[in-house]
């Protein structure tokens, strides 16, 4: 575990040469003893990474509905778990959570614009990252209860704002099972923004379920990076 000040922080760059190719992992960190979270900053085209991942048909047939610039952050995400995981087979279950065949390990992949993001670790897990814009404030009424939209920083509103939309997506996947209400079974408490990143505190609840998570967040580039990790 790479620490300083008490808190995680990115290593270096990590490139590897498959086939005589140059890719790299944009960022890697690794979380407790088991937990691993990497970025992959998505230049290459399709053929990079189909020749590297053995597709089964089932996803084949998924991956050929969805329009190329999905597709191919989709193929990014699967690449990067490929190799996050030493080749462990990824499939999903009934509700379409990814899960790695013969593996404790838990996981979780997310994609949005020149990256792909997944987090590895022994406990139940979920992330998200996403592109900071503007527009997410026509929706902030859709998923934040009236608390956690009482404690936005109003000089990093949009940046605060987004950890809480990623914290809501990383707990909804880390849930696994669909038909949540983000208002009403996704619950973030309040927590100060801070530029460097830093931690929460979040917690599914509805019906018998309930369950607590840690929430760690980043800022990259202009995306901003939500893990959680079931405590």
């Amino acid at each position: 575990m790479i620490v300083d000040n008490g808190e995680l922080i990115w290593s270096e760059l990590a490139c590897l040469l498959i086939n005589n190719e140059r890719m790299s992992i944009y960022l890697k960190k690794r979380i407790e003893e088991k937990g691993q979270v990497g970025i992959w900053r998505i230049e290459e085209e399709e053929h990079f990474f189909t020749q590297g991942l053995s597709i089964s048909n089932t996803d084949k047939q998924l991956i050929q509905r969805k329009h190329s610039k999905t597709r191919l952050e989709w193929l990014a995400g699967r690449f990067l778990l490929h190799e996050m995981s030493n080749g462990k087979t990824c499939q999903v279950d009934e509700y379409g959570k990814p899960f790695l065949i013969n593996s404790p390990l838990k996981v979780s992949i997310s994609h949005s614009g020149e990256f792909a993001a997944v987090v590895v670790d022994k406990a139940t897990v979920g992330i998200d990252i996403q592109k900071i814009t503007p527009r997410i404030r026509r929706i902030a009424h859709k998923f934040l209860r009236s608390e956690e939209q009482a404690c936005l920083d109003e000089p990093c509103f949009l940046e605060h704002l987004h950890v809480f939309w990623g914290a809501k997506e990383a707990l909804y996947k880390a849930y696994g099972k669909k038909k949540l209400d983000f208002r009403e079974h996704i619950f973030v408490e309040p927590f100060i923004y801070k530029t460097r990143g830093g931690s929460a505190t979040g917690q599914v609840i509805k019906g018998n379920y309930a369950q607590k998570f840690h929430i760690q967040y980043e800022k990259i580039n202009n995306y901003i990076l939500v893990y959680v990790v079931q405590l």
